[in-house]
């Protein structure tokens, strides 16, 4: 198995919302990193709304990493879209603790503990999006 993640000290969200590596840590986390002007990222954000609402009242956390350049077009993205799960910025800090490819969108699955489970780039259907759900459950 990989080394577990290192969480950065904290992550700022959209909404002003701060969490820490502690709080990170303590919970299952699937990590999207996106753009708003790329279409894959698009489709596939549809299905990682999808995957936040089913996760609606366990412990996983769904989070994107908005790789935008302005934090307007991000929100505006957001709104337009009406996407509800977890947004931060703070791509460069994110990217050091899983990697700096380019490729967009980019997943990750990581379990409570901050264990690496999955990392799969690229667009992905429905169905794999939704099976982050058991993976970044595992134990």
């Amino acid at each position: 198995l990989p080394p577990p993640a290192e969480w950065p000290q904290s992550v700022t969200l959209v909404d002003g919302r701060r969490l820490s590596a502690a709080a990170l840590a303590a919970r299952p986390v699937v990590v999207v990193f996106w753009e708003s002007t790329c279409p894959f990222c698009r489709n596939h954000n549809k299905h990682v709304e999808k995957l936040h609402r089913a996760a609606a009242g366990t412990d996983l956390l769904v989070l994107g990493v908005s790789i935008d350049r302005r934090r307007e077009a991000t929100l505006d993205y957001l709104q337009r879209e009406g996407y509800t799960f977890a947004v931060t910025r703070d791509a460069d800090a994110l990217g050091r603790v899983f990697d700096t490819r380019r490729v967009i969108p980019r997943t990750y699955a990581v379990s409570r503990g901050a264990q690496l489970v999955a990392a799969l780039p690229g667009e992905m259907f429905e169905e794999d999006v939704m099976e982050f759900l058991r993976l970044a459950s595992k134990a």
